[in-house]
């Protein structure tokens, strides 16, 4: 497993490119500093790579190493993104609410 020293969140050393989610559809997340700050530097990744890739005017193909990288840091973003809890709808608060005070 690799991790990032500055978060000490562990990725697997090779991530999906495409991560299928068995969630609920617009369900926002709780998401922890740990995660958050994880998900921060993938971002800034992502986007140094692509600006990189864009600047260079660099060719559009699946061997291409600069894309592949894209590929990889965006299936791990995803990856930290769904492992998140989903947040309680209000729906659902209320339920819990008023389960609670019935027993």
């Amino acid at each position: 497993m690799a991790t990032s020293m500055s978060t000490g969140y562990l990725f697997p050393a090779s991530a999906p490119a495409t991560l299928v989610a068995q969630t609920l559809p617009k369900r926002p997340r709780h998401i922890t500093p740990q995660a958050g700050r994880a998900l921060e530097i993938l971002g800034h990744a992502i986007e140094y790579l692509t600006d990189e890739w864009v600047h260079e005017g660099g060719p559009l193909s699946a061997g291409n190493d600069r894309i592949m990288a894209v590929q990889l840091l965006m299936g791990l973003n995803r990856q930290v993104y769904f492992e998140c809890p989903e947040a309680l709808t209000l729906g659902d608060r209320f339920r819990k609410m008023l389960h609670l005070q019935q027993a």
